[in-house]
């Protein structure tokens, strides 16, 4: 890699991580209080990508991959309460599940392929074709957030990260699973005097700017950064359904 290039690698894991934050801050600013401001959740389609790509690094780097799954799944339960706050109205909402249930899926995926991985390269890819397969349907069925797409967007990023091309890689599976796969909104966009419907979910694809830009480095990290960064999840949807549903209304 050339000095030039290290420069424009100037973000890192902490930096993605209040960037990935603060655009789904704002996806779930326009799923609650503030619904009128389209361009909200147009900048927070931006978010989930950024994510994935960082629990696949995550994945990579932990020096404790089971502390890592038990961490996930416990921050996970502790978020569905608030996160059927926000999106059900109530304590109960049993038909949409938090996405940190979504990435303990992926993370289940990913020692399943690491596991097959220890038999041979044969096998290691077996294992990824089968775990995309498996998380896909298991996140259909468990109605996580992003459903199969998002468990699968995890495995994109671990798979690829160590191949020849890995930008192109990225672009063209992103691209896949948020046009090819996903069924979102569309909005209206006139060039040269012709309107044509633009797909909201194309506006995903802009995470990969940032993740390009990740220099591989942490950034500051402690217990405390590290805990404030997962209680930020439940807690700001916590704040938005109290003010949402009992405050605006």
């Amino acid at each position: 890699m050339t000095k030039q290039m290290r420069k424009l690698k100037c973000l890192s894991a902490l930096d993605l991580k209040l960037l990935a934050m603060t655009l789904m801050l704002c996806d779930h600013l326009w799923a609650t209080i503030v619904p009128g401001a389209m361009w909200l959740t147009n900048l927070g389609r931006m978010a989930f990508p950024i994510f994935a790509f960082q629990i696949a690094e995550g994945w990579t780097h932990t020096s404790d991959r089971k502390k890592y799954r038990r961490r996930m799944l416990l921050w996970a339960l502790a978020t569905e309460i608030p996160f059927n706050l926000m999106y059900g109205g109530g304590i109960i909402y049993p038909f949409h599940q938090n996405v940190l249930f979504t990435f303990w899926l992926a993370l289940l995926c990913l020692a399943f392929v690491e596991w097959a991985g220890k038999r041979g390269r044969a096998a290691y890819w077996l294992a990824a074709a089968l775990a995309c397969v498996l998380g896909y349907y298991l996140g259909l069925l468990t109605m996580v957030d992003y459903f199969g797409y998002g468990v699968v967007t995890v495995l994109l990023f671990y798979l690829v990260r160590d191949l020849p091309l890995r930008p192109l890689w990225q672009l063209t599976g992103l691209a896949f699973i948020n046009l090819g796969l996903m069924k979102g909104m569309t909005f209206p966009v006139t060039l040269l005097g012709h309107t044509v419907d633009f797909p909201q979910q194309a506006l995903a694809l802009l995470a990969l700017i940032p993740v390009w830009l990740y220099n591989g480095e942490q950034g500051p990290h402690n217990k405390t950064i590290r805990r404030a960064c997962y209680a930020f999840y439940p807690v700001h949807m916590l704040i938005l359904a109290v003010l949402w549903l009992y405050v605006l209304n």
